[in-house]
């Protein structure tokens, strides 16, 4: 029995599940031990970006053999070779690189070391090549190209297994013994429930784009019409209920209205920023994730995991005409958030990157893109190894040894090692990213190195 089902056996047996498990910012630590403690400050942002973005007009060769191929791939959608961003990766290569027009910020970024590519990444059980595919042999994740199962498999890696838990969340059970004063949840959510918080033992906080939203109508101002409807409705919580379901169902709302007021409070004591973020989905998001992170103290925390989200990346029409906005929403507000890490003097503890259902394909339907495979994600922050390139970029040749047809990347990077990475920098002990990342152990390399500290 491996020591995940240990442990879940464990809290069952004890009866803590019951406990505990509706309780946002309450954690397992008093039950069982874990990773931790922890004597610094680190937060992980999670940009998903909903209806797979086609990366491969993000990232792009521009050296003339490798942009002909790439062009003569993408025909109608390709971006003019001298429209390119240059960027000059540290490590040198016999090709280079540039960025979308769009994504002057992320380009900055890149070029001054705050950011760095993982290249053609994506979920795989093992390491898989075009003849296993072709030949029936290949072990991979079930429902390729499907929107939701593939959304599914970035948030929770689970492989060809069922999982009701995603990677963040088995993050926060596996560092709950070291985080026993935090007032907030590890993870906490500004894009609504998602399997990449969803956790055995703890619980991810949602909140709005703009923070938590308090109940309707209540107030703790005692001058205030509120204030009578608040202190009733508390009565009314705190009242002795014979039933145990609706007592847990009054402590539920109870721990809902006091968080919801404790977080509140502390957004609207933030400092003012002097970095302007864009008024978009996304860079609302960040806006109040930077906010967060600036009241880190207050709230005594010590580890978080954001989830934010922007949609519209299914591109099977009119490609040309939204990737602009939609590439250089993300390039803005990411580039934005680093800047308030900056500002906050925080940069070296907040780690920001990019997962999208799937890659898309290379040939165009018309005016767009089908859903595809293997893509390329971004990673921002002052503790990455920037402006450096991880995994292989492959070649953009129809027919190549990674296209499966219609310029369908198979990963050479899993996402298990992409997640992996992120988990070590985060705190979690080697022997636990097995538990983070299930099918780390089929790959040679664990950690790819893209994160320092």
């Amino acid at each position: 029995m491996n020591k995940t089902m240990n442990r879940r056996n464990f809290l069952k047996a004890s009866g803590a599940a019951s406990l505990f498990a509706a309780t946002p910012g309450v954690s397992f630590s008093q039950v069982v031990g874990g990773a931790g403690p922890f004597d610094d400050y680190r937060a992980l942002v999670c940009v998903f970006l909903f209806g797979g973005n086609d990366s491969f007009n993000m990232l792009v060769p521009r050296s003339n053999a490798e942009y002909g191929e790439y062009a003569q791939s993408r025909q109608n959608l390709a971006i003019a070779q001298g429209d390119l961003l240059p960027i000059n990766p540290l490590t040198p290569s016999e090709t280079q690189y540039g960025l979308h027009p769009s994504m002057s910020g992320l380009q900055g970024m890149f070029e001054s070391g705050a950011a760095a590519f993982v290249n053609n990444v994506g979920p795989l059980i093992v390491p898989t090549t075009k003849e296993q595919v072709f030949s029936g042999t290949a072990t991979l994740p079930p429902q390729l190209f499907s929107h939701n199962d593939q959304q599914d498999q970035w948030s929770s890696l689970k492989g060809a297994e069922v999982t009701k838990t995603g990677w963040a969340g088995r993050m926060a059970d596996l560092i709950r013994s070291g985080v026993t004063n935090q007032r907030m949840a590890t993870n906490s959510s500004l894009f609504g429930n998602n399997l990449f918080q969803a956790a055995d033992e703890t619980v991810a906080y949602v909140m709005g784009p703009t923070g938590p939203v308090r109940f309707e109508g209540f107030s703790s101002d005692p001058e205030d019409p509120g204030y009578a409807q608040q202190q009733l409705f508390q009565r009314i919580l705190a009242a002795d209920y014979d039933s145990i379901y609706a007592r847990a169902f009054a402590d539920i709302q109870q721990r809902a209205i006091d968080s919801a007021e404790t977080i509140a409070t502390a957004i609207d004591s933030a400092p003012a920023l002097s970095t302007a973020f864009p008024q978009s989905q996304l860079g609302t998001q960040l806006e109040t994730v930077a906010k967060l992170i600036a009241v880190r103290d207050d709230l005594q925390m010590q580890r978080q995991i954001f989830f934010v989200a922007a949609g519209g990346f299914d591109s099977h029409d009119t490609q040309n005409e939204d990737q602009p906005g939609l590439l250089g929403g993300v390039s803005e507000a990411m580039t934005a958030f680093y800047n308030a890490t900056l500002e906050l003097g925080i940069a070296e503890g907040v780690t920001s990157f990019t997962q999208s259902d799937f890659g898309r394909t290379l040939t165009s339907n018309g005016d767009g893109t089908d859903h595809a495979w293997g893509g390329n994600q971004v990673v921002v922050g002052g503790a990455v190894n920037g402006r450096e390139f991880y995994g292989d970029y492959p070649l953009l040749q129809i027919g190549g040894d990674q296209d499966i047809g219609g310029g369908r990347m198979i990963p050479t990077t899993s996402a298990d090692q992409y997640a992996a990475t992120i988990a070590r920098w985060f705190g979690i002990e080697d022997v636990d990213l097995d538990i983070v990342a299930p099918n780390i152990d089929n790959f040679a390399v664990r950690d790819l190195g893209f994160l320092t500290g």
